[in-house]
Parts: structure tokens; C-alpha cells; sequence
């Protein structure tokens, strides 16, 4: 057999040998986006987040990033929060990424025109977990009528505390005028029993520990809960900026994720188990504090999956501020008050 060669032109080749280098980067190129672009652009914004945190107590993000639900995603505590309302306007003024606050404290804030929404709930009231409004035992008070002209502690003004006190007045029948002459005081919650003890005020609010403790030591009587007035229902929601929604939807999306997998991760699991998670946390974020109220811990008191807001949950505190006139009628439309857009438990089964 006979070979025969060709005699290839050069520039042929040059052009040939061109072809085939373009060809092959375009492959590389294919190639390298393929999964890693994809995932490059499922990728956060934001890989820090700041916060505020409460002094013995693990937040529902706290609790996620532990199980690591939210990495890539960094928590980052920039201190102790005095109140939910307070929390909130540090994320008004950007001084933290996202707040959690009262529902009416949200609305109140939105209908003064501050750019927030509200994007998953994250505490509420059930029968295990609530707010109990108590007095000592042998306090003549029995009704709402009987609180004109008396004393009741809470936490800080504007939220949880004084909307339930003012709805059991309404529904009490007091008119706006006698509701008037009950007054509020602001008491830190770790001193509110001390003070009903002291008869410094005639009602005190109690929650979790510092409600269960107080039973224990006996002498009070509870007046009324919030569960009692609402039944179920989830009571706060975290925000963020309508920036942060509209620039960094991917970093907002795994927050929410994360907090909804922590949520049903506490309601799914066995007490016991909540409870040591919870208190290793806290023994090991080193902040001079101790878990000795985590054992109190009883259930999360969201009524939804995955902290999923309900319209209802957000339009009776806009009825409410409506009929006392803290707010215009058409002062704030119920759509820019929250989304659910970001909580996958909200599009169906998870």
C-alpha cells in the first residue's frame, strides 16, 4: 500500500488550528457556567447580617444559623435590643439589617411612612406560650371596669402589652375617656413582679419564665391572658427595608427560609431536645449571660407553618389603631404592611 500526503496550504492550517482554539474556549466557557454560574446566582447578596439580640434568649435566626440552615449567610449581634419597637427603627435607620417587633408596632411605624415590610412572624400566643395580666390575691380588682384609675406594667409602650390591655378595656366596656384613666407604666419585665409584689402598680404583664416563676411563689391571681381575648395567633414579625427587598432579594429569601426551617425545627422536634439546643447555644456565643430561663422554653406560639402571615393578623391591629384615631381610615393599605413572598412555606407543602 502506497501512503500519499497532501500538502496542506499554511494559511489554511492558521485558520484551522484559529477555529479549533475558539471552539474549545467556548466549550470551557459552557462548560464553567454551567452548574457554578447557576449557583453563583443563587447566591446571597449580603453574606452578613446584622442584629439585636435579648439577653438569655436564642431568636429563631440565631437558632438556624446554629443548625446551619442559614450559611453562607453570617449572623452579626451588635447588641441587646430594649424593645420590639426599638428593634425595628434600628433597622430604619441602618443600624441592623432586620428587627422583629409587635404587628401593631409594624404598622404604626410603616403608616409613618418608614420603608419596611414585614417578612416572616416569629413569636405569637397559644395556650402554653402567653401573656398573663395579674394581680395580687386579694385584689378587689375583677374586671375591666375596675382598672379606671389604676396602675398596669409593661415592657415599653406602643406594643404587645398595651394593645392587649386595650382591647380587654374595649371589650370591657370602658369608653375611650375612662380607658384613659388607666395608666401605663414602663417597667423592665424582670422587675414587673416586684413592683405588683411592692403594690407599686395594681396589674403586672408576665410572660414565659418570670410568669411561670411568679405562680410558683404564689400570692398573685391572673386578671386576664392574651390568649384568652385572641386565641391562637402569631403576634410579631421580623422586617426588613424595602432596600434591602428590592436590592438584595436572595440574602432576604435565605432568611426567611432559614427562620421557617428553625421554626418548624422547635415545633417538630421534642421539647427536650429544643431546650438543650437553646441553652448550648447560649453557652457557647459568650456573652456574660445564663440559660437558666431556656428550661421555661414551652412552644414557639406561631399559629402558622414556617411563620407564614396571615392578612388576619395584621388587619385587627389596623382596625383597632382605625377606631381609637391613632390612624386615618385609608392611612395605610394592609398590602404594604408584609410579604409573603420569600417563605417557601407559604407556596404549598415543604
Amino acid at each position: 500500500m502506497v501512503l500519499t500526503f497532501r500538502t496542506v496550504d499554511i494559511s489554511t492550517l492558521r485558520r484551522f488550528l484559529a477555529l479549533s482554539s475558539v471552539l474549545l474556549l467556548l466549550g470551557c466557557a459552557k462548560s464553567s457556567a454551567s452548574p457554578a454560574a447557576g449557583q453563583a446566582g443563587d447566591a446571597p447578596e449580603q453574606l452578613e447580617l446584622r442584629y439585636q439580640g435579648f439577653t438569655g434568649q436564642v431568636s429563631y435566626p440565631e437558632l438556624a444559623e446554629d443548625l446551619g440552615f442559614l450559611s453562607p449567610i453570617k449572623l452579626n449581634y451588635v447588641g441587646n435590643t430594649i424593645s420590639g419597637p426599638q428593634d425595628i427603627q434600628s433597622v430604619v435607620t441602618g443600624d441592623t439589617d432586620y428587627g422583629g417587633a409587635f404587628n401593631g408596632a409594624v404598622i404604626k411605624l410603616i403608616a409613618a411612612k418608614a420603608p419596611i415590610k414585614a417578612v416572616i412572624g416569629y413569636y405569637g400566643t397559644d395556650e402554653k406560650t402567653y401573656a398573663g395580666y395579674y394581680v395580687l390575691e386579694d385584689s378587689p380588682l375583677k374586671s375591666a371596669r375596675d382598672l379606671i384609675g389604676k396602675k398596669v406594667a409593661v415592657n415599653t409602650l406602643g406594643a404587645h402589652m398595651e394593645f392587649v390591655l386595650r382591647e380587654y378595656l374595649s371589650r370591657g366596656g370602658l369608653t375611650k375617656a375612662e380607658a384613659d384613666q388607666v395608666t401605663l407604666v414602663v417597667v423592665p419585665p424582670v422587675s414587673a413582679e416586684q413592683a405588683l409584689r411592692q403594690k407599686q402598680v395594681d396589674v403586672a404583664v408576665l410572660q414565659s419564665v418570670l410568669r411561670d416563676k411568679a405562680k410558683q411563689r404564689g400570692k398573685i391571681r391572673e386578671l386576664f391572658t392574651d390568649h384568652e381575648l385572641f386565641g391562637t395567633f402569631t403576634a410579631g414579625s421580623y422586617v426588613f427595608s424595602e432596600k434591602s427587598l428590592r436590592d438584595k432579594p436572595r440574602t432576604v429569601k435565605k432568611f426567611v427560609e432559614a427562620t421557617a426551617q428553625a421554626i418548624e425545627w422547635a415545633r417538630s422536634h421534642p421539647r427536650e431536645d429544643v431546650i438543650a439546643r437553646l441553652t448550648a447555644i447560649i453557652n457557647k456565643r459568650h456573652r456574660n449571660e445564663d440559660a437558666s430561663a431556656i428550661p421555661y422554653w414551652q412552644s414557639t406560639g406561631i399559629a402558622f407553618k414556617g411563620g407564614v402571615i396571615q392578612e388576619s393578623e395584621f388587619r385587627v391591629w389596623l382596625e383597632w389603631l382605625v377606631k381609637s384615631g391613632q390612624l386615618g381610615p385609608a392611612q395605610v393599605a394592609l398590602a404594604d404592611l408584609y410579604t409573603n413572598q420569600f417563605n417557601p412555606y407559604a407556596h404549598g407543602p415543604t
